[in-house]
C-alpha cells in the first residue's frame, strides 16, 4: 500500500513525555563542528576540505522549503563526531566514514529501525564515523541544483551536513523497491557517477541492504556491493576491511577493495559477476567473471539477539513522522510459512530476546526518549513463547504510567483476551487488526494461513464482547488461483464480524474495516514463480468488491473499505522479480522526473510503462515478460547465486502444493513440528532459537 504524505496532528503516543531538561529546542543555530581533512576538488570552491558542513550555505535557503526542520538535524540522541575521529594525537590511524540512508523523506526514514541500529553499532567505535540522511522532497532540490556562487549544494548528511560524497561507505536500506528512484537522485546530488563502473578511488562505496536487497539485480549497475541479512555484524565486518585498505595505502584502488569484500562470501559485488542471456531473453547462466570470487553469496544471520540491545539511544525526531513510539524488535524470524510471505522467508529462523532483554530495552529507551508509546514488534509478536509474561510483567512495571504498549497486526489464532487486556490496562484501547490475507478459506489453504473463519468469528467475538468497538481487517488481492468469487468473500466475512459484533456487544456502533493490498510475488518464496494479476483484472476485481459493500443497506455503513489500484503494484512486481536489465527501465524513469514513487501523489504508472517500452526494446523482453508471466522450475532466476539458505527443490514443492486443488497440503510452524527442512538452519548454520526462559521480567521494580 502506498502511504500518504503525513499531516500535523495531536494526540497521545506523541512526545509530552521528554525527560526533564532534555527537550530539544528549535535548532536554526546549530552549526557543525570544524573538520580536517584534504581538499575536495570537484564539488564548490576546489579549497573545500573534505568532510566540511554545507550548513552555512544551506542555512540562509531553509525558509524557503516546507518543513525545513528535517534538513536541520540536532536530534536528541543524534551523534556528530569530528572527521578525523579514528587518527590518534599523532594524526595516524584510519577514519572509516559511514553515510547511511533510508531512501525516502525524513517523516518515514528516521524512524526505520533499521538505520537506527546500524547508526548506533557504528559509531560506538572510536574509529568509526557514520550519519545519516534521507531523500529531499522536490522543492529542496531544487534549492540543492540552483546552490550558490560556489556551485550546487550536494546530498548532505542531517547530523553535521557533510557531502555525501566525501564519506567511504554510502549505505542504502531497501525495504521496498520503489524507492530506487530516490536512490538515483541522491547519488546524483551528491556527485557520485551513477553507475558504478563510473566511480573512482575517492568516491564512496555504494552498498545496499534491506529485504530488496535479495534480489538487487535491477539496481545493479548502480551498486558497488549489496548485503544480505542482518547488518549489526557486518557493518563492522566492512569497516574492518575498508579501515585495513586505507591503512595500506588504498592499495590495488577500488577494486582491490571490492574484491577483498566479495571474497568474503557474505558481500555480493555485482560487477564482478557476468549475466549470460538465452535467446528467449531468459536468463542462462550468473558466473563469477573473475578468479576467487565464489559462485553463491550468503546472507549473514545475526544468531544471539540479546548481545545486540539497539537501539540503546532511540532518534527522537524534531518533525512529525509516520511512527511515533519507541519499538523494540522481541525477536527476528517467522516459521508460520505463509506462502507469499518474504520477510517471513528470507528472516529464518527464529530467534527470540529474552524477557530480561525487552525488558531493559524498554526501560531504556522509555528514559532517553520521552515516547510514551512503546511497540514489541516482529513479524508475529504474539508469538513469542513468553508473550504472556511479557505483557504482564510490562503491564505492571507501568501501570498508572503515561506509558501505553502495542502490538502490531495480531495473527487470529495467536489474540487472546488476557493478552489485549494488558496492552490497554493504562485505559488506551485503540482498534484490534487481523490480517486473514485470503477472503475465502480455499485462499487461505492457497497461502498457508492457517486461519478458518470459525477462528476468526469466534476471535472478533470475544474482542468485541470485551469492550472493543473496532476491528480492522487486511487482505489480499490478485493471489494465485484466486477467483472474482473468492474475493466478494471478503464482504461476506465483513457482514459476518459486524453481525457477531453487534450480537456480542448488544450495540450498533460496531465497525469493521477492510483494507485491501495487491499481491506482489516476492523472490525467495515459494510464490516465486507465480504469475501476477494485471492491473486492470485487479481494479475490476476490487470495484466489484467496493461495490458489493456499497449496497449492503444493513451492514455497508459499518464497514470501511481502504485500497489502492493495482498499478504500483504491477510495477514494484517489476522492480521485484527484475534482473539487469530493468536498471535502464529505473534510470529512464528518474531521468523523466521519477521520486518519491512509494508515494501515491508522487507514482506515475503512465511514466514507468512508458520507460519500459523504451528502455526494454530491442530486449525481447517486456513489462508483462516481467509481471504476469508464470515461471518454470528450469528457469534460471535473477537472484538463484543469492542465497538466503532456502532449498529450492523445498520452495518448489510448496508451490505446487498451493497451486494443486486435489492437495490440502498445510506446513505447520516448524517451532512446534519436525523439520520441514526449508534448508536455512543446516545450509546457514544456524538453529530455532525460543523460550520459555523460566526467568521473570526484570528488574521488577513497578514506574
Amino acid at each position: 500500500m502506498l502511504p500518504r504524505r503525513p499531516t500535523a496532528r495531536k494526540g497521545r503516543g506523541g512526545f509530552s513525555g521528554w525527560p526533564r531538561g532534555r527537550r530539544p529546542t528549535y535548532p536554526w543555530g546549530f552549526r557543525s563542528p570544524l573538520v580536517r581533512g584534504s581538499a575536495v576538488p570537484g564539488l564548490g570552491s576546489d579549497l573545500r576540505q573534505r568532510g566540511e558542513s554545507v550548513f552555512a550555505r544551506l542555512e540562509p535557503r531553509l525558509p524557503s522549503v516546507s518543513k525545513p526542520i528535517q534538513y536541520v538535524g540536532g536530534e536528541l540522541n543524534s551523534t556528530v563526531k569530528e572527521w578525523d575521529c579514528g587518527a590518534d594525537a599523532t594524526g595516524d590511524g584510519e577514519t572509516v566514514r559511514w553515510a547511511l540512508m533510508y531512501p525516502d523523506a525524513y517523516e518515514v526514514g528516521l524512524p526505520n529501525q533499521g538505520v537506527q541500529i546500524l547508526y548506533e553499532v557504528l559509531n560506538e567505535r572510536d574509529w568509526i564515523l557514520a550519519e545519516r540522511t534521507y531523500s529531499v522532497w522536490p522543492d529542496m532540490e531544487a534549492v540543492m541544483r540552483q546552490g550558490d556562487a560556489d556551485g550546487p549544494i550536494p546530498q548532505f548528511t542531517v547530523d553535521a551536513h557533510r557531502p555525501v560524497r566525501d564519506f567511504d561507505v554510502f549505505g542504502l536500506s531497501f525495504s521496498t523497491e520503489l524507492g530506487y528512484t530516490n536512490m538515483l537522485n541522491a547519488l546524483d546530488l551528491a556527485g557520485i557517477p551513477l553507475h558504478a563502473v563510473d566511480r573512482g578511488d575517492d568516491d564512496p562505496i555504494v552498498l545496499a541492504g534491506g529485504h530488496a536487497a535479495f534480489n538487487p539485480e535491477p539496481v545493479a549497475a548502480f551498486l558497488d556491493a549489496a548485503v544480505l541479512g542482518d547488518g549489526e555484524e557486518v557493518v563492522l565486518a566492512i569497516s574492518e576491511v575498508v579501515r585495513e585498505w586505507k591503512a595500506e595505502g588504498r592499495t590495488g584502488g577500488r577494486d582491490e577493495l571490492l574484491r577483498r569484500l566479495a571474497v568474503t562470501g557474505n558481500i555480493y559485488v555485482p560487477k564482478f559477476y557476468d549475466v549470460v542471456y538465452a535467446e528467449d531473453g531468459s536468463i542462462e547462466a550468473v558466473v563469477p567473471n573473475r578468479p576467487g570470487i565464489p559462485y553463491r553469496i550468503r546472507k549473514h544471520t545475526l544468531m544471539d539477539l540479546d548481545a545486540w540491545p539497539y537501539p540503546a539511544k532511540p532518534l527522537v525526531p524534531l518533525a512529525e513522522t509516520v511512527h511515533e513510539r519507541f519499538s523494540v524488535e522481541i525477536f527476528r524470524g517467522c516459521t508460520r510459512g505463509c506462502r507469499f510471505c518474504q520477510a517471513g522467508m528470507i528472516t529464518r529462523p527464529v530467534r527470540e530476546r529474552s524477557l530480561e532483554t525487552i525488558g531493559a530495552m524498554v526501560e531504556n529507551g522509555i528514559r532517553k526518549s520521552g515516547f510514551e508509546e512503546v511497540g514489541l514488534l516482529s513479524l508475529s509478536s504474539a508469538d513469542h513463547t513468553e508473550i504472556g509474561d511479557l505483557a504482564k510483567g510490562l503491564a505492571d512495571r507501568y501501570e498508572g504510567s503515561n506509558v501505553s504498549l502495542s502490538l502490531p497486526s495480531t495473527r487470529v489464532d495467536a489474540f487472546n483476551i488476557s493478552l489485549a487486556n494488558e496492552f490497554s490496562r493504562n485505559g488506551r484501547r485503540s482498534g484490534l487488526t487481523f490480517a486473514p490475507e485470503g477472503g475465502s478459506e480455499r485462499m487461505r489453504k492457497v497461502i498457508n494461513k492457517m486461519v478458518t473463519e470459525e477462528d476468526l468469528i469466534r476471535t472478533v467475538a470475544t474482542a468485541y464482547s470485551h469492550g472493543w468497538r473496532q476491528v480492522k481487517l487486511y487482505f489480499m488481492v490478485g493471489l494465485p488461483t484466486e477467483t472474482d468469487e473468492d474475493v466478494l468473500q471478503i464482504a461476506d466475512l465483513a457482514r459476518k464480524v459486524i453481525a457477531k459484533g453487534r450480537e456480542v456487544s448488544g450495540r450498533n456502533d460496531i465497525r469493521c474495516t477492510v483494507s485491501i493490498g495487491g499481491f506482489v510475488p516476492k523472490p525467495h518464496t515459494p510464490f516465486q514463480w507465480a504469475s501476477q494479476l494485471d492491473h486492470e483484472t485487479t481494479d475490476a476485481r476490487l470495484k466489484k468488491l467496493r461495490d458489493t459493500v456499497r449496497e449492503d443497506k444493513k451492514f455497508g455503513r459499518a464497514i470501511g473499505f481502504r485500497y489502492h489500484d493495482g498499478k504500483p503494484g504491477t510495477i514494484e512486481g517489476l522492480l521485484s522479480r527484475g534482473d539487469r536489465r530493468v536498471g535502464a527501465v529505473i534510470e529512464q524513469v528518474w531521468r523523466d522526473g521519477g521520486r518519491f514513487d512509494g508515494w501515491s501523489e508522487h507514482f506515475s504508472y503512465d511514466r514507468w510503462a512508458e520507460s519500459a517500452a523504451t528502455a526494454l526494446a530491442g530486449t525481447g523482453v517486456d513489462l508483462e515478460w516481467y509481471t504476469t508471466r508464470e515461471r518454470e522450475y528450469d528457469e534460471v532466476l535473477p537472484w538463484d547465486h543469492l542465497d538466503s539458505g532456502l532449498d529450492k527443490d523445498w520452495l518448489w514443492a510448496d508451490w505446487e502444493d498451493a497451486i494443486d486443488p486435489s492437495t490440502d497440503v498445510e506446513v505447520e510452524d516448524c517451532r512446534w513440528t519436525p523439520c520441514y527442512d526449508c534448508g536455512v538452519c543446516p545450509e546457514m548454520n544456524t538453529e530455532i532459537q525460543i523460550g520459555p526462559t523460566g526467568k521473570q521480567l526484570l528488574p521488577l521494580s513497578v514506574v
